[in-house]
């Protein structure tokens, strides 16, 4: 499949999930009232999405690769971010553990693109110089 829009990246897909995900959580009212963490987490998860989506407009792989890796660092900081939650009691355990996995998921997918980026780089060098 041709990436043609940021939209076309599976980890772009998922990491708007886990936003949608993460806002529904910071609804409930509890976890809406402690400013500070619902805006820390939605922030994180909103890092994700934006991430993937600016660097998909780097002007390098290596561009790109480094807003994947922030994406893919925002990803971890919700999972820690739903232990505060869970411990605070603004969430049940159902609810941690959907969100918890599915940042996982979203992580890994962005690790595992940028494995397919760094892959496609060192064949391109390969290419350019066949001496190598």
């Amino acid at each position: 499949m041709r990436i043609e829009r940021f939209e076309d990246i599976k980890a772009w897909q998922l990491a708007r999930e886990l936003a949608l995900k993460v806002y529904g959580l910071t609804k409930k009212t509890e976890f809406a009232h402690d400013f500070g963490l619902k805006r820390q987490i939605q922030d994180a998860a909103g890092s994700s999405i934006h991430n993937i989506a600016e660097g998909f407009d780097a002007e390098t792989n290596p561009e790109f690769i480094r807003f994947l890796r922030y994406a893919k660092r925002s990803c971890t900081e919700v999972q820690s971010e739903l232990y505060v939650a869970l411990d605070q009691q603004y969430i049940v355990n159902a609810e941690f553990q959907d969100v918890y996995d599915h940042a996982g998921r979203t992580r890994a997918a962005i690790r595992g693109f940028i494995k397919y980026l760094i892959a496609y780089e060192q064949g391109q060098r390969k290419k350019d110089n066949p001496e190598r």
